[in-house]
């Protein structure tokens, strides 16, 4: 399937169905807003259209951005040769697009890029507009760019970053430059030892092939401890739940959305229209955010996630002070096969280890060639750089 819905056959961006575009469905690949038409597009798309770029259509993604890799969506997920695959990765793997706009909400996009072999950099949190998209977790997702190769995701990046005063969340700066030819001989970069433990022997080996790839670049490349993972973890997927409850309950089928067709008042519109229309993994985020919001937990689970959030920053930094990058598993397998959708709360927990240190403190990442390269603020240009000088 990959496209819900197909624009234009001869664009050459592709734009996943949590970003608006004027006039055409956006689902989030949930039946709740299986016929929902937004009357504007998002800033992002817009300066796309501007810059003279077509948008090819609207690529399935899971519901609301909040699975492993689009496995949840109400439309089917995308399954090539027994083997889940994410929309857009595919479809800029095929070669029929030049790039996609994607959400990063929970790692999606990352992971889909991992296993498809292209690349996805998410910016710097805040550098791109939010504006316009289908809002979850507002404090950690951000669109970012899945390319075939660094260049062409520095080049998307480039027209789509910048300050909107649209978006509350927007820095300020009006245009960001970014660059593929800094010199990747005077880096350091680190591997972080609990995350490289914690990935499969394949992993393992897609992390020594770019690791040695850069020592003959001219890096420095040694393995660091980083025991603040598994903290970090927890505390994204607390704080992603619980942002995630509060925006999805302006849905209840009242305004817009799925409507259930029968109902006796209102406590019934709203539970049967919401039990009808959202699956299984979505249910479990809004009870378990509920669940960390409520006054006996708040707390204890909540507000120390937000304490815990800072401490993960002030760690990273700290790092990333004395290294120029952290090179990463993005996922703890090369490949994903369907599963019991009953699981999928736990195994999105668990897969979001590799992936919550870039979403809970709002720094850049980008997977390339099957890893993850992460940078401090603002250094999409050392990422993008050493992208490009092993894909050369």
């Amino acid at each position: 399937m990959i496209y819900i819905n197909e624009i234009n056959a001869a664009g050459k961006i592709a734009v996943d169905d949590t970003i608006l575009v004027k006039g055409v469905p956006a689902t989030a690949g949930s039946r709740m807003l299986e016929n929902f038409k937004p009357l504007f597009s998002a800033e992002a798309v817009e300066r796309l259209e501007k810059a003279g770029y077509a948008v090819s259509g609207k690529t399935n993604v899971g519901e609301f951005g909040l699975d492993l890799m689009g496995e949840t969506s109400y439309f089917a997920p995308e399954v090539h040769d027994g083997k889940l695959v994410g929309a857009a990765a595919a479809l800029v793997a095929s070669g029929k697009v030049k790039a996609a706009l994607n959400v990063d909400l929970n790692g999606a996009p990352r992971r889909a890029a991992a296993v498809s072999g292209v690349d996805f950099i998410k910016p710097t949190y805040g550098t791109v507009s939010r504006y316009g998209i289908i809002a979850c977790a507002c404090s950690g997702e951000q669109i970012g760019v899945t390319a075939a190769n660094a260049e062409d995701a520095k080049e998307i990046l480039s027209v789509i970053a910048g300050h909107d005063s649209k978006d509350g969340t927007s820095l300020p700066a009006e245009k960001y430059e970014y660059s593929t030819s800094e010199n990747v001989a005077e880096m350091k970069i680190c591997i972080v030892k609990e995350l490289y433990d914690a990935a499969s022997d394949a992993v393992k080996a897609n992390i020594d092939a770019y690791a040695e790839s850069l020592k003959k670049l001219g890096a420095e490349v040694e393995a660091v401890s980083l025991d603040i993972v598994n903290q970090a973890k927890t505390a994204w997927q607390i704080l992603m739940a619980a942002e995630t409850t509060n925006n999805l309950s302006r849905f209840d089928g009242v305004k817009y959305g799925y409507r259930t067709p029968e109902y006796k008042n209102i406590d019934e519109l709203y539970v049967k229209s919401r039990s009808e229309a959202m699956g299984f993994l979505t249910k479990a985020t809004i009870i378990y955010g509920s669940d960390v919001l409520a006054k006996a937990k708040y707390e204890k689970c909540y507000d120390k996630s937000l304490r815990i959030r800072r401490v993960v920053c002030d760690r990273v930094r700290e790092l990333l002070a004395k290294y120029d990058a952290i090179l990463a598993p993005a996922c703890s397998q090369t490949e994903y096969k369907l599963y019991d959708a009953l699981e999928a709360f736990e195994k999105v927990y668990e897969e979001s280890l590799f992936t919550a240190v870039p979403s809970i403190t709002g720094m850049p990442a980008m997977v390339t060639k099957g890893v993850q390269l992460i940078a401090d603020s603002y250094k999409e240009s050392v990422l993008l750089s050493i992208a490009k000088s092993v894909e050369v």
